[in-house]
């Protein structure tokens, strides 16, 4: 039986991949800042805080895989909350990737971020060139940087690297982007569009990145995955789609 920790358990995604772990038998140690409210039988959940000062050894020792899902909640916040940002979502890499190596971890899994390769309207592949550094900014910038920290290891253990496109499903944070649209149309709020379209975005349901994550852990090379939807589709696309379901128009405010 394998052994697993899961970072960022309490999030959208990480509860789902928790679940399906002990479904398929393995032993799951999860890391939350607050697992009061999470109850899923089987999962071992120990309160966590990245963001405070912590150490390894209140880390079980036991582990055939890592997967790294944590990041801050505070990435808009810049630059009031620069700092959190950096010690959840690249200090906790890298001390996670030491105690990967100290303990003969097999397997490292991390989320970074599709949204790294900037926006288009076509498909982007694994090999696509990401964005530069300026245009990335703080969040996706720490994304790529961690991506190199991880891939930085991949001659000790295998390293896979995620890079999920939008997440979506029941019981997201009202705050994130697909909940932000339907909030805002239900309650008859203008929604910000660039040109006529909006940005475009494959957006995927977290019942498939899951599915995609456990997939991944077939692989037995170095790897990098894009996770995302089918289909391509523009903010208005999707808006229209949430407003046919609904009931109600959208209210769009173009900015250029």
């Amino acid at each position: 039986m394998q052994n697993f920790l899961i970072t960022g358990s309490k999030g959208l995604l990480g509860h789902k991949v928790c679940e399906n772990l002990v479904k398929n038998g393995k032993t799951v140690y999860a890391l939350t800042t607050n697992s009061k409210n999470l109850k899923i039988d089987k999962v071992i959940y120990k309160n966590f805080d990245f963001s405070k000062n912590w150490t390894t050894k209140d880390l079980p020792n036991n582990l055939d895989v890592i997967i790294h899902l944590a990041q801050s909640n505070k990435f808009r916040n810049f630059p009031d909350d620069t700092f959190e940002v950096f010690k959840v979502n690249i200090e906790s890499t890298l001390l996670l990737l030491n105690y990967a190596k100290d303990i003969g971890v097999k397997k490292f899994i991390y989320a970074s971020s599709g949204g790294i390769y900037g926006n288009g309207p076509h498909p982007f592949k694994e090999t696509d060139e990401i964005s530069t550094p300026e245009k990335l900014g703080t969040y996706l910038g720490g994304k790529a940087y961690c991506e190199a920290l991880v891939n930085s290891f991949n001659g000790i253990f295998q390293t896979i690297i995620l890079r999920p496109f939008f997440v979506y499903g029941s019981g997201q944070n009202r705050d994130m982007l697909i909940p932000r649209i339907f909030d805002n149309i239900q309650k008859q709020k203008p929604i910000k569009i660039d040109g006529e379209e909006g940005i475009f975005l494959n957006p995927i349901h977290v019942n498939d990145a899951s599915e995609a994550i456990l997939a991944s852990l077939k692989t037995h090379e170095n790897s990098t995955f894009n996770i995302g939807g089918p289909d391509i589709l523009s903010i208005k696309k999707i808006s229209e789609a949430m407003g046919l379901y609904i009931g109600k128009t959208p209210i769009f405010n173009k900015t250029n």
